[in-house]
């Protein structure tokens, strides 16, 4: 849980990378005394009388015992990441030295940090507001070119910058609708309703755009989940295999070898896709493989993308038509993907390709073609809106209060259309401030920050 915003006076102390043994550690202070506590310990230049942004190289001692030679990097408040003055440790990584510094310099008036502390106090001293702070921790799980060009756009306060947009327009409406009720016996009408309808409307197709973009965002962030579906010796788990290049799935001649859901990522033209092989689709009477079955047809219903596979080899046009029309009625795109190329017949391919000219044909075995089944995939994940730089909603905090925001909107226009009194209007048009202040930081509780923060790794 993140440390309570009483505690943000202490100086605070933790590891910045990853545990484990490696060549280096940093170490990261933070708070008005950081570069004092540091200095007690530190022999090498007086920290007190150096620069911001500087590094010096010295030992850490506890007492007349050296812990270790160290390169120590200095950051004088307002000129670090936290606003506060902010000591920066290296040293070797070895995990008795990385301990025996800690208590060296908790000993010495730190304390330990809690989950997301560093970015908090940023957050709090005005850094960046609360969206920018939120895709920090994004940015460090970003495991995808796509995701990580997302964060980045967050961090540097493009989203921000749309929401704080919108406020400033609302906020002017307000502050005339407010002072309107300061003259009700005169009558006056400071805010013009035809302006303000003109406004709200457009207020509203901004919200529904970023809205609309949470499906893509949400894909972006957490991977497209793709189900490998079709009957039993399609090849299913050869293809998982082959896209993973490793043998994640067990392959078999005997149908019904995978009764339950393997999955797995792989990255494709920068965007993570979680393919996910599964039972083969079938009419059984074993009881382990039925329950299989079971489950790869819910996983396709809640897919983004199914990958239909068949054997060429083993399946007629009439198989093909029926289990077409079911996937078109599920309603989620999938691919036709004709497997098994090496071993088909030229004639039904032919009459295939006319039947059903959008089929991918591969031969998952020999790993032919896979790259033509990868460019399709590509295809059918709409990412032309975030490739053009506009910006997508992918944390679900944002998407939530962009639904109370487009609520609170519309009762705006509802309240206009019915000619509701003022103080009315105010109190929609204020919900809808305090929805979209909620997304930036300017409305927040110390309960949602203590959320919000404490999903972060400590040391950030």
């Amino acid at each position: 849980m993140a440390a309570p915003i009483s505690r943000i006076d202490d100086t605070i102390v933790a590891l910045a990378t990853p545990q484990g043994v490696g060549a280096i550690a940093v170490i990261r202070l933070s708070g008005t005394e950081a570069i004092q506590i540091c200095n007690r310990v530190f022999f090498g230049k007086n920290l007190e009388e150096q620069a911001s942004h500087t590094i010096h190289f010295g030992t850490l001692r506890d007492g007349d015992k050296v812990i270790d030679e160290v390169l120590v990097s200095v950051f004088i408040s307002p000129r670090s990441f936290t606003k506060e003055n902010v000591v920066e440790i290296s040293t070797h990584g070895s995990s008795y030295i990385i301990n025996q510094v800690l208590r060296l310099l908790i000993r010495q008036g730190a304390r330990p940090a809690e989950p997301g502390e560093f970015t908090q106090r940023a957050f709090l001293n005005g850094q960046f507001d609360l969206a920018q702070a939120e895709a920090v921790a994004d940015l460090i799980h970003s495991d995808s070119e796509a995701s990580h060009q997302a964060a980045l756009h967050q961090m540097r306060g493009g989203f921000s910058q749309e929401i704080r947009e919108l406020r400033e327009k609302l906020i002017h409406f307000a502050s005339m609708i407010e002072l309107e009720l300061d003259f009700t016996e005169e009558d006056v009408e400071f805010a013009s309703r035809d302006d303000l309808r003109v406004l709200v409307e457009k207020l509203l197709r901004v919200v529904e755009n970023l809205i609309s973009s949470f499906d893509l965002g949400n894909v972006i962030k957490n991977g497209v989940p793709t189900v490998i579906a079709g009957k039993p010796n399609a090849g299913k788990s050869t293809l998982l295999n082959a896209l993973l290049n490793e043998e994640r799935a067990i392959v078999s001649d005997i149908a019904g070898t995978t009764r339950d859901l393997i999955e797995d990522e792989i990255n494709i033209g920068g965007v993570m896709f979680r393919f996910i092989d599964t039972a083969g689709l079938r009419e059984t009477t074993d009881t382990i493989e039925a329950m299989g079955v079971n489950r790869t047809r819910e996983k396709m219903k809640s897919a983004s993308l199914i990958l239909y596979l068949f054997d060429l080899g083993d399946t007629n046009m009439v198989e093909i038509n029926r289990d077409v029309n079911q996937l078109e009625n599920i309603g989620v795109p999938f691919i036709k993907v004709a497997n098994k190329l090496d071993k088909a017949n030229s004639q039904f391919i032919s009459a295939l390709k006319e039947k059903h000219p959008d089929t991918v044909f591969i031969a998952a075995g020999k790993k032919e073609n896979l790259d033509e089944l990868k460019v399709k995939v590509l295809e059918l994940v709409n990412l032309d809106k975030f490739r053009t730089g506009n910006t997508v909603v992918t944390n679900i905090r944002h998407f939530d209060s962009l639904t109370r925001t487009r609520e609170s909107l519309l009762d705006v226009l509802g309240g206009l259309d019915q000619e509701v009194t003022n103080d009315f209007l105010a109190m929609d048009i204020r919900r809808s401030l305090h929805y979209l202040g909620e997304i930036t930081g300017e409305i927040t509780t110390d309960d949602l920050l203590a959320n919000i923060f404490s999903k972060f790794c400590i040391g950030k």
